[in-house]
């Protein structure tokens, strides 16, 4: 499916963008992961997404003729981002190019916490290994298509997101239509909001997400996430203020109203909430932050 990407009066990106919708919506996705093709010629994938034969026939399908894939780039390794990779690969000689497979941007702090909730991290691509590791502060010339590698890890250690012009296509880091989720270990609270502040500061004028339409007043979308996540901190240290509480009792306090389908969302949020609480020295938790821990706020 073809994306409503409207281009008319915007030169925020030096060349073509071709946008097409992966068929997989859901709750979490929305209307399904965004193919981004840029350039002509020889063209740049950003997020193959799911491993579906439809998709990779569709992007294949979206090329002029004579035109060639000449790189496959993942903003981060969840299967509805990069499981069609490999055949995209396979199907088009092209190189895939990524910050790693999942759990190599962790740090040690993350690896224990792996160790003691490895469930914190579905749709992990377990499998994915890029031809080429990225990092941020990198540039890469494409053809006529030359991006600028950002390291924005929060959403998971390893994400990416890739500048062309005023342009920045910032994967699962931000979208209009929901908050992201950012879920241990694979996600990092601090790093989340350290990501937003630091694409917040920088010249993109459009952010292309993964999921859902672009953001075109960047600035102003990003204060709004930044303010949401602020206020659910927020709420979580008004939730103790009762005394000390279990992850479950905080969640059944923050999230009242919350639907069934999202529970587990909001457990995970709630979850890296805490942790990164604890680790500012705001919140304690014995034996150790973990889900199975007792929060406190140290000013009680």
């Amino acid at each position: 499916m073809r994306h409503p990407l409207d281009e008319k009066g915007m030169d925020a990106a030096p060349g073509r963008i071709r946008c097409l919708v992966a068929p997989n919506p859901s709750a979490m996705t929305g209307p399904g992961t965004n193919t981004f093709l840029l350039g002509s010629g020889e063209v740049v994938v950003i997020d193959p997404g799911p491993d579906d034969p439809a998709h990779l026939r569709a992007i294949v399908g979206a090329l002029d003729p004579g035109e060639q894939i000449a790189a496959i780039l993942v903003t981060h390794p969840h299967l509805d981002h990069s499981a069609l990779a490999p055949a995209l690969a396979r199907a088009t000689a092209a190189g895939v190019f990524g910050f790693g497979a999942p759990g190599s941007g962790w740090d040690a702090r993350m690896r224990a916490l792996a160790a003691l909730d490895p469930g914190g991290g579905e749709g992990r691509d377990t499998g994915f290994r890029p031809d080429r590791r990225l990092k941020g502060g990198e540039v890469l010339r494409l053809g006529e298509v030359t991006l600028q590698v950002l390291a924005t890890p929060g959403h998971m250690a390893e994400h990416l997101a890739f500048g062309w012009g005023r342009t920045l296509f910032v994967g699962d880091l931000v979208m209009a239509w929901a908050p992201s989720l950012v879920s241990l270990p694979d996600g990092d609270m601090g790093d989340y909001l350290a990501s937003l502040a630091r694409v917040a500061a920088g010249p993109w004028r459009r952010l292309l997400p993964a999921h859902g339409a672009p953001i075109t007043a960047p600035r102003t979308r990003i204060a709004e996430v930044i303010a949401h996540r602020q206020a659910r901190e927020a709420q979580i240290l008004a939730a103790l203020r009762a005394g000390p509480a279990t992850l479950a009792a905080i969640v059944a306090r923050v999230y009242p109203d919350i639907a069934p389908g999202l529970c587990e969302a909001a457990r995970r949020s709630a979850l890296a909430h805490l942790v990164d609480l604890a680790g500012r020295g705001l919140v304690a938790a014995a034996p150790r932050p973990a889900p199975d821990a007792v929060f406190r706020r140290r000013d009680a």
